[in-house]
């Protein structure tokens, strides 16, 4: 299958892993001067490389519609609840968050293997006029598939849709500090801390922890 359009629009993958050995090699790839290795030549680079492994199609990331929100529910209803990452209310209605998670964002998108949704995010205009260039994404990964890197497949993903929608960066605004497996992967992935709000998210059990601003310039 021609990979074209960029990462949004490559298609599927049998196994999760083998969507996230996808993303390992488009982020190696994406470190390359683009003076020395056009998108083209990235995605034929890949397509070798995904041959080589046998990775055929079934894994998917995609644009999101209104009628996936019964299927995100469950993942948002448990992550808010909890309380621990999201400062969004723990009780909040199916109605508010579907607002939240899909109305009001520029895009949402799903992960879904087997056609069972396993994770989302969403990608929004992070200020209005002069701060419109940067963007703001929030992800929420089931608890039947984490540990299996569905994160850092939806963060590369949502960074090469940023860039295609004209984003130059992307903006993490409150991230929890006591959150401490989501910083590591943020840091992994190039995003640096540029600001610390102290006791500023009241976590359930650690009590008022720091926020974090999160900051990457996008260079795909």
């Amino acid at each position: 299958m021609p990979l074209r359009g960029g990462l949004r629009r490559i298609a599927s993958f049998q196994k999760l892993s083998e969507f996230i050995t996808f993303c390992e090699l488009w982020s190696k790839l994406a470190e390359v001067p683009m003076g020395r290795l056009t998108t083209q030549s990235r995605h034929s680079a890949i397509q070798k490389n995904l041959s080589k492994s046998g990775i055929l199609s079934s894994m998917n990331i995609r644009e999101a519609v209104e009628k996936d929100f019964d299927a995100i529910w469950p993942i948002f209803n448990e992550i808010v609840s909890a309380g621990e990452t999201y400062a969004y209310p723990q009780e909040i209605t199916k109605s508010e968050a579907l607002k939240i998670w899909i109305q009001l964002p520029r895009k949402t998108y799903v992960a879904e293997e087997d056609n069972q949704i396993l994770g989302t995010y969403y990608i929004k205009t992070n200020q209005t006029g002069p701060g419109s260039h940067v963007c703001n994404c929030g992800y929420m990964v089931s608890s039947k598939a984490r540990g299996k890197g569905l994160a850092t497949a939806m963060c590369e993903h949502s960074q090469q849709v940023a860039t295609e929608l004209g984003y130059k960066a992307m903006q993490f605004n409150f991230v929890a500090s006591s959150n401490e497996g989501a910083i590591r992967l943020w840091n992994k992935l190039g995003f640096e801390t540029v600001g610390r709000l102290p006791k500023a998210f009241k976590h359930p059990t650690q009590g008022y922890v720091d926020a974090l601003v999160m900051y990457k310039w996008l260079n795909i």
